[in-house]
């Protein structure tokens, strides 16, 4: 694959073939930023799974690098006070013939359990987006105070692909690099908690990168 000058001259400045410590690989991944704009700071696991299984998780990362998050709870009855009071942008049972006609001026979705046999026929459309409420992420829950808490605070799901890999933003490159540092470290306690019994390597690899920058290779030893 061919890069522009910048990119190549961003590599240049470091040896990429080496394996860095968090702390060193995520200043390199600020230090090699090229674009104009703010970069998001990406994290990629490779994971040692068995065929046919994933991870799937949310975590709250201590250092936020996001814009709020508008929330929608499908609920009703009293739950729908309890979803606005702790700071959900809609919260109701009307608002499932809104998403039926196409509405989505919401970043994630939250449903009480009683609501699901409704919401689950909203599969063509939320589920193309991402946004299915599902009891692995904790976004369907009769708790839906805590779960808008927790979201409006940045509560993050990820998960990993067909190849076992975890993508997922960690920080931007204007943050300080020390913040970055304990959101990648947070990110590898949480993921190394899915490791099955007796399973050995399960973080196969790490690496770190900006949006348009090279990646570095992080040396990452199961159990640190």
């Amino acid at each position: 694959m061919k890069h522009g000058k910048k990119y190549n001259a961003a590599v240049a400045k470091y040896d990429l073939s080496k394996k860095y410590d968090v702390a060193s690989a995520c200043k390199m991944v600020q230090d090699m930023k090229f674009a104009k704009f703010d970069e998001t700071i990406e994290a990629h696991l490779v994971l040692r799974l068995e065929k046919n299984a994933t991870v799937r998780d949310t975590l709250v990362f201590p250092n936020q690098f996001r814009g709020e998050k508008k929330v929608l709870v499908f609920c009703k009855g009293d739950k729908v006070k309890e979803a606005l009071d702790a700071g959900a942008a809609y919260a109701g049972e009307e608002y499932i013939e809104k998403v039926k006609g196409g509405w989505l001026d919401f970043d994630v979705a939250v449903a009480t359990p009683d609501m699901m046999k409704d919401v689950g026929r909203l599969g063509m459309v939320l589920g193309r987006k991402g946004l299915m409420p599902n009891p692995k992420t904790g976004t369907v829950t009769p708790d839906v105070a805590n779960a808008v808490a927790e979201l409006k605070k940045g509560r993050t799901e990820y998960r990993a692909d067909k190849a076992g890999i975890v993508h997922i933003a960690v920080g931007k490159c204007s943050m300080d690099a020390d913040k970055v540092v304990a959101n990648v470290n947070t990110l590898l306690s949480e993921v190394g908690k899915k490791k099955p019994v007796g399973a050995a390597n399960f973080i196969q690899s790490v690496s770190v990168s900006s949006s348009m920058g090279p990646g570095v290779w992080v040396d990452y030893k199961e159990g640190e």
